[in-house]
């Protein structure tokens, strides 16, 4: 693998690290298996991309994405909090309404940034590589909002809907207001998602209706995998350890695509996916059998 198929790889993994942070919050958190991380992922680059295009500014396009992916995983909540839908089903439902919602948005099915200015041209003149600077830009946005989430989830709120996702009916009994903490939660959780597709698309150069497809099992495939490499009961742990988990399956995807002697290409990244993720589901239970032989 040459040194910019590694550095690619890790400026994806880094990226998706956002989504996996996304995923834990909904996943793990609420324990909410949501499925409309595949459409809130371009939704976010749709929402950004049409407004760099349009001659805004990148950095306000950014913060609107997060809002749409606030308001798509608002609306996958509200379908199971107050119509009583199946979380699952509700979080399908989401997913499929907001191919066309982004279709409507964008106008076309894909929007080239390549010419126009993005959060990241400003480093372009910058003496180093854009392999090296771009990942180093992402790494810090990725800090702080790693810090941030760890604070919430650690504040008066963030264990309110903790105990949400560990115990409804308990937390209930004890005056949290479940309804909101899943709604928020489920907002919170998109608008991580919404900000990784922002990011996609204009590290990218740009934004496509069908680069959503996946991104729930890369989510999981990160979550599960790192937290299976990284055990830890702490929130900081859990979500350094959904980073890690990204940035590593990313790069054993890249391994995977770029061993010749393996014979795979580009066309073959499902199969690898597929064998990613189930390797990941499969890890915790072989290292628990580890302990109990």
């Amino acid at each position: 693998m040459s040194l910019i198929a590694f550095l690619g790889a890790i400026e994806l993994g880094l990226i998706f690290g956002f989504v996996a942070l996304g995923v834990y919050l909904s996943f793990r958190v609420l324990d909410f298996p949501d499925l409309t991380v595949d459409g809130s992922f371009p939704l976010g680059a749709a929402v950004a991309a049409v407004w760099i295009v349009g001659g805004g500014n990148p950095w306000v396009g950014t913060a609107l994405a997060v809002v749409a992916g606030a308001m798509a995983g608002t609306v996958t909540a509200w379908m199971a909090v107050k119509l009583k839908i199946l979380n699952l089903l509700a979080s399908i439902l989401s997913m499929i309404a907001l191919y066309s919602i982004n279709l409507r948005v964008m106008g076309r099915p894909n929007i080239a940034l390549l010419t126009d200015d993005t959060i990241f041209t400003p480093l372009e003149s910058l003496p180093v590589s854009r392999y090296v600077i771009f990942p180093l830009a992402i790494l810090a946005g990725l800090a702080v909002v790693t810090v941030l989430l760890n604070r919430f989830l650690n504040s008066e709120v963030g264990l309110a809907m903790r105990a949400t996702g560990e115990n409804a009916r308990m937390a209930s009994g004890n005056g949290i207001n479940t309804s909101v903490m899943v709604l928020s939660g489920m907002a919170l959780s998109n608008a991580l998602v919404a900000l990784g597709g922002a990011l996609f698309a204009q590290s990218q150069g740009s934004a496509d209706v069908t680069m959503g497809v996946g991104t729930i099992v890369v989510g999981l495939a990160a979550v599960i995998g790192g937290q299976s490499l990284i055990p830890g009961r702490t929130i900081l742990v859990a979500t350094l350890a959904c980073i890690f988990g990204s940035i590593l399956y990313r790069l054993m995807v890249a391994v995977a695509l770029n061993a010749d002697f393996i014979g795979l290409k580009a066309q073959d990244l499902n199969l690898v996916t597929a064998l990613l993720v189930g390797f990941a589901l499969v890890l915790p239970r072989l290292k628990l059998r580890r302990r109990s032989a």
